[in-house]
């Protein structure tokens, strides 16, 4: 898909590269990895992005990071504000910590207690709601309200997206020969940065998202050609059942070449398998874009893809196998 004429995104090649230069003495530049075993599976050679060795564990520090650096003196001294199941939640914390200012997470019941406890240890303070999307907003707006904090949401911002897109920049600089990125989709703020950034510096690369069975509210809205709302997503992949944001709509829609659907099986086949052959950590998020090159091979054309590791924070006292 193109750019669609006359539409203007919520990131930039421009805002990207003024994120990664912000971003840069507070993230790390997450390292290449390839497996053998895992080419021949897939039947073309894979880059995996390393992202579950990033700081917090996921790429989500590169958004809140970029957010929080980005606020004005008298905007950060109000503190921030976000509702996460984990990874952004941690990210914020830490970003705030870095900032020296307050951070409030709210956090559904249901999170995993590692992510939890790892929000409390950057210094957040946590707010428990109610497990649904509905309940998560309305609790992070109330908190916003009682205590002035600006909130910055896990996706649907725009410096969130461009933070994200940063990936797209090392990738590129890593792997300069690459047909595809292949990435997990869940609010689409990975893919939007994702895709402005690659498309921008390479035209014909291609961008894909791949979303749980459970969650797969952007293929069904791509195929609708308007954003659908699913009432209540469900999946392994906890990282990946929030919406479709408003600002990551129009990338999604516009820029990723496809939106892939694994299901839960197949994503806990995948990430056994890179547990056992690579020896890393990855969570169920991370191991989407796996399970769809291992699955569905013949939908990729591209030789050399890169995949997106998003993150690696597993609850190791509820592990599938």
């Amino acid at each position: 898909m193109s750019h669609a004429p006359g539409v203007s995104y919520a990131a930039s090649l421009q805002s990207i590269r003024t994120a990664r230069e912000r971003i840069a003495p507070h993230v790390h530049v997450t390292p290449i990895l390839t497996s053998r075993t895992l080419d021949q599976r897939a039947g073309r050679e894979l880059f995996f992005k390393g992202e579950c060795f990033q700081r917090v564990g996921a790429f989500k520090v590169r958004g809140a990071m970029n957010a929080v650096l980005s606020l004005s003196g008298v905007d950060a001294e109000r503190g921030v504000v976000t509702h996460s199941s984990g990874n952004h939640a941690q990210a914020l914390a830490l970003a705030a910590k870095t900032r020296g200012i307050a951070a409030h997470v709210v956090m559904p019941e249901t999170a995993p207690r590692v992510k939890r406890a790892a929000v409390e240890g950057y210094g957040a303070r946590v707010v428990t709601c109610a497990p649904t999307l509905p309940a998560r907003e309305e609790t992070a707006n109330r908190v916003a309200q009682e205590t002035g904090a600006v909130l910055i949401p896990p996706f649907d911002h725009p410096d969130v997206i461009s933070g994200q897109g940063t990936l797209a920049l090392e990738i590129l600089e890593q792997v300069p020969e690459l047909d595809a990125i292949v990435m997990p989709l869940g609010g689409g703020g990975m893919l939007s940065g994702v895709a402005i950034a690659g498309k921008a510096l390479k035209p014909s690369l291609r961008i894909i998202g791949v979303e749980p069975s459970g969650a797969d509210e952007a293929a069904r809205s791509r195929k609708a050609g308007e954003r659908i709302a699913l009432p209540a997503p469900k999946s392994v992949a906890d990282g990946l059942l929030a919406g479709i944001g408003e600002l990551t709509w129009p990338p999604v829609r516009d820029l990723a070449d496809d939106v892939l659907v694994v299901d839960d099986d197949a994503i806990l086949g995948a990430m056994r398998l890179v547990w056992e052959r690579m020896k890393i950590v990855i969570e169920p998020s991370a191991a989407t874009p796996v399970a769809a090159l291992l699955e569905r091979p013949e939908l990729f054309g591209a030789r050399r893809v890169a995949v997106v590791l998003s993150g690696g924070n597993v609850d190791l006292d509820a592990l599938p196998f």
